[in-house]
């Protein structure tokens, strides 16, 4: 089933069309409760035995919240219910419905337990947006004491605070765990440091009378996972050869940046290419040869027979910008290249970007006819579109689709989030990596990756998304941030590309990890 990506008007709409559709209101509070509490129950059963505490607000986060506690209380937890706020029926009716049945079996009074090793929060949910104030500022404070001295948090939907769209937030609880009902919350991606374990249960929110209500959401992004990946990407037969695991070429490595170069090869070797082809300005080639004697080695193509020989008859994809430079001749070369290439699928990167500087038509029109994908990070973006960065991040998640439109090419926006973005209108989201990646060299070696998926598949979105999501889990399964370097993610892509994800049972849907520090 997939797993979409929402802010906070696109929860809300959710939740009513499968309203409209005939699920009733409190059916899905009652849903996601009794789901959060079974998730809780089962990630921590040793601490619901001990006691649970469980924060609730006035609105329906917090009657979410009085479905766990009874829940969990009926299953012979010792539960004790913290009210910030009460709901009533005049303004949260299921709310104070779900109270209602809860409170024979639960325990209420205004602070939890020293002994309580669970604090359930269900403060503020996906409508909340600003600062928390009064007794809601109090219980997160309450919140988040209590876990500096050992207690473990749960958050329903979005620790309290959060915004659920833009992650903005000013005192928000820090949650171990976060259980996302029916997707993932936008904000809860990009706030990753207060969320730990994300959690995606399904409510039936797609569930329709007579037939199927994906399609009402196949709009909005979707979140790449690992079977996702791998039922994509061919598998690599017993009996293939260099030819079959097909050849890419590689152009950059300006005056002085070799490394660039180096990682993307290696970043392709270690994804399973036949063959690399490295064409590098003409001081780089001694260094380029010795970091990576396992690839094919030449010059930036001087004129269109080059281009035509080493490239257009030879290479199943193009990466052309690893370090290429802002040079006269880069510019001439990547011209020289995209002109002669046809229809060669292909990969735009840093300053082979930069070179179409504030004119995304122009370069739409040198990749017209051919796969093409363009991976820029904010700041590329940016100078690329004419905007700013600021306004490349605010909206991360629908930027890249007019871009994307303007070109005909996939566009991969890097960030936390990854954003994926098609020339017909579909938006892939992957939220794996870690701080690891954010140093000199990621991009490269992710062009790598991406170079060639995109060889072997001649699809553009497959290969962004791919790639993506598997540069992202070799830097998580690197554990650490501070003392990993690029070399040990290169080093853990075969465990990223061989080894599955743990599986998840429903109703999880989607499962992604707490980030290293």
């Amino acid at each position: 089933m997939p797993v979409w990506v929402v802010g906070a008007r696109e929860s809300a709409e959710r939740d009513r069309a499968a309203i409209d559709r005939g699920t009733p209101s409190r059916v899905l509070m009652e849903r996601a409760g009794n789901a959060a509490a079974g998730e809780i129950a089962r990630r921590f059963p040793e601490r619901v035995r001990s006691g649970v505490a469980v924060f609730t607000g006035s609105g329906n986060n917090g009657g979410d919240g009085w479905v766990v506690a009874g829940a969990l209380a009926r299953d012979g937890a010792d539960v004790h219910v913290v009210e910030a706020g009460s709901a009533t029926p005049e303004k949260a009716p299921d709310a104070f419905a779900m109270r209602a049945a809860a409170l024979d079996s639960v325990d209420i009074g205004r602070t939890p337990g020293e002994d309580r090793a669970l604090i359930v929060d269900a403060l503020l949910g996906t409508g909340f947006a600003g600062a928390p104030r009064g007794e809601i500022a109090a219980a997160i404070d309450s919140i988040n004491a209590r876990r500096s001295a050992g207690a473990a948090i749960a958050a329903l939907d979005v620790p309290s605070g959060l915004d659920a769209t833009s992650g903005d937030h000013t005192n928000c609880v820090v949650a171990d765990l976060t259980i996302s009902f029916g997707g993932i919350k936008r904000g809860t991606l990009l706030a990753r440091d207060c969320c730990g374990v994300i959690v995606a249960v399904d409510i039936g929110l797609d569930a329709a009378k007579g037939g199927s209500g994906a399609s009402r959401s196949s709009a909005l992004p979707m979140l790449v996972d690992g079977d996702w990946v791998r039922s994509r990407v061919p598998a690599i037969h017993y009996d293939a050869h260099k030819g079959t695991r097909k050849h890419l070429a590689i152009i950059g490595a300006g005056p002085g940046m070799p490394g660039a170069v180096v990682m993307a090869t290696r970043g392709a070797l270690r994804s399973g290419i036949g063959l690399v082809r490295a064409l590098v300005h003409p001081d780089n080639t001694g260094p380029v040869l010795s970091a990576v004697p396992s690839a094919l080695l030449g010059e930036w193509p001087s004129g269109a027979e080059q281009v035509r020989t080493e490239i257009t008859t030879w290479a199943d994809a193009i990466v052309i910008g690893p370090g290429l430079g802002k040079s006269d001749a880069a510019k001439e070369a990547v011209d020289r290249i995209l002109r002669g290439s046809a229809r060669v699928p292909i990969l735009l990167d840093a300053d082979a970007l930069n070179i179409f500087e504030g004119d995304p038509k122009s370069l739409g029109a040198q990749l017209s006819g051919r796969p093409a994908l363009i991976t820029p990070h904010a700041a590329e973006f940016a100078r690329l579109t004419g905007s700013d960065v600021k306004t490349v991040l605010a909206n991360r998640f629908e930027i890249g689709l007019d871009l994307a439109r303007v070109t005909g090419a996939t566009v991969l926006l890097k960030g936390s989030p990854t954003v994926i973005s098609t020339p017909h209108g579909d938006r892939l989201v992957v939220a794996r990596g870690t701080a690891a990646l954010g140093t000199g060299g990621s991009g490269d070696l992710l062009d790598g990756i991406a170079g060639t998926i995109l060889a072997q598949t001649g699809d553009p979105t497959i290969a962004a998304a791919s790639a993506a999501w598997l540069h992202g889990r070799a830097a998580e399964l690197c554990e650490y941030v501070r003392g990993t370097i690029l070399e040990d993610v290169m080093y853990a892509l075969p465990r990223a590309w061989n080894e599955p994800e743990p599986r998840v049972d429903p109703p999880v849907l989607a499962e992604l990890p707490a980030v290293a520090r």
